[in-house]
C-alpha cells in the first residue's frame, strides 16, 4: 500500500501510535531447555572452561576480540563488559546443570526507533547445534519483540562467516544486503552483512519457533521431526 501526504508526495506508513520502546534491562528469560541470564563474573570460570573444549581457535575467527589465553584474561574481558547496557551480554545456561554454555547480546539498541540487534553470539560446543542454541536466540527476539515491543530486530554479520549467514536463514531473518567495506577488523577488511525480522513477520515467527521448541517435535533421542524451516512453511 501507498501513502502520500498532503502535496501528493509518497511517504512511509503512518505510525500514529508510536511511542519509544523500553531500554532492555537485566532480566532472566526462562526456556524449556535453557534460560538467559545477565552475565557475570561468577560465569567467567565455566564460560572459559567450556570455550577450552574446542579443538582449535576457529570459533574466535569473526569475533571482534583476539581469543583469551588464560581464566585471568577472560575475567578482565568479563569484568570490563558487565555494566555496559549497549551491547547487554546474557549468559546462555542449561537447564538440566544450570552450567554457562554460551553467550550472546542486545547491541545497538535505538528505543527511538524500535530496533535492536542481536549480536556477540559465542556458543561453545556445550551449545552448539543443540535445542538449547535455537531456544536461546527465540528467548532474547520474543523479548525484544513482546515484552519490549521493538519494531525491528537485526542480525549482522562479516560476510565470509557463512556458519552465521545459515543460522540467520534458519531462523526467519530476511537478507536485507551487503555493506562493502563496512570495517576493519583484525588487519583485515570486513563486509557486513545485514538480516532482519519485523515485528509485521513476527507472529509467524514466533508460531513457527514454539511449534519447532515443542516436545512434541523431537524424539527419543532429541531428533527432530520437522525442521525449523518447515515449520514456518
Amino acid at each position: 500500500m501507498s501513502y502520500f501526504n498532503e502535496l501528493n508526495q509518497a511517504v512511509g506508513e503512518p505510525l500514529p501510535d508510536w511511542k519509544p520502546r523500553p531500554l532492555p534491562q537485566r532480566v532472566t528469560l526462562r526456556g524449556r531447555t535453557c534460560y538467559l541470564e545477565p552475565l557475570t563474573l561468577d560465569h567467567a570460570e565455566a564460560l572459559f572452561a567450556a570455550y577450552q573444549l574446542f579443538p582449535d581457535d576457529g570459533h574466535w575467527t569473526w569475533l571482534p576480540r583476539e581469543p583469551d589465553k588464560t581464566i585471568e584474561d577472560y575475567k578482565r574481558w568479563v569484568e570490563s563488559v558487565i555494566t555496559i547496557n549497549d551491547p547487554l551480554l546474557f549468559t546462555v545456561m542449561d537447564n538440566k546443570t544450570d552450567q554457562p554454555v554460551g553467550t550472546l547480546s542486545l547491541m545497538h539498541i535505538d528505543p527511538e526507533n524500535g530496533t535492536i540487534e542481536v549480536g556477540h553470539v559465542h556458543y561453545s560446543p556445550l551449545l552448539e547445534k543443540t535445542i538449547m542454541a535455537t531456544e536461546a536466540q527465540w528467548l532474547l527476539m520474543n523479548y525484544a519483540f513482546e515484552t519490549l515491543g521493538y519494531r525491528r530486530y537485526e542480525w549482522k554479520c562479516n560476510s565470509c562467516n557463512e556458519p552465521s549467514r545459515k543460522a540467520a536463514l534458519r531462523l526467519g531473518f530476511q537478507y536485507e544486503g551487503r555493506f562493502r567495506q563496512a570495517a576493519v577488523v583484525k588487519g583485515h577488511n570486513r563486509d557486513t552483512d545485514w538480516f532482519s525480522i519485523i515485528d509485521k513477520e513476527w507472529p509467524a515467527i514466533n508460531q513457527a519457533f514454539r511449534q519447532w521448541l515443542s516436545p512434541d517435535n523431537f524424539d527419543q533421542d532429541g531428533k527432530q521431526k520437522q525442521s525449523l524451516q518447515a515449520c514456518r512453511k
